[in-house]
């Protein structure tokens, strides 16, 4: 294979992540677009006060473990011999796209099955899985090169 097309793959698992995370913030940030016309936007939520804290630190891995990621690939881009580059970390890659899919695709399927959930937020959600899909095509590919 050649070395340009072998070096487009960690270009496009980079672009990949990068338009999953824009995808990803947008959808929380639609999610509370309500406050900003006076509206609430208050779930009932079976979470205790005490695990809150928790909950925001779980959230906020599950935002930056494919921001490291996406710089991973980004640094597969500028050293194509080095350690991102390397079949184990496309590997990861690979992997690590699939929980993501899984857990985009029971988001979305937990937001299809809620009775008053807002067409928007779960257009946003096929979209995020439709990304996360095309991430586990390209890392398998990448990893299999």
């Amino acid at each position: 294979m050649s070395e340009a097309l072998s070096s487009s793959y960690p270009v496009r698992v980079a672009g990949l992540w990068m338009a999953w995370l824009l995808v990803m913030l947008f959808h929380v940030e639609l999610g509370l677009m309500p406050l900003f016309h006076g509206l609430s936007v208050v779930i009932k939520s079976e979470v205790p006060a005490t695990r809150v804290s928790r909950v925001f630190l779980a959230m906020l891995m599950y935002f930056l473990i494919p921001v490291f990621a996406m710089l991973v690939a980004v640094h597969a881009i500028a050293d194509p011999a080095g350690w991102s580059a390397s079949p184990p970390w496309r590997a990861g890659q690979f992997w690590l796209s699939v929980i993501y899919s899984l857990t985009n695709g029971i988001h979305l399927m937990a937001d299809i099955r809620i009775p008053d959930s807002r067409g928007d937020q779960v257009l946003l959600m096929v979209v995020l899985t439709l990304i996360g899909l095309l991430i586990n095509q390209q890392t398998w590919a990448w990893w299999q090169h």
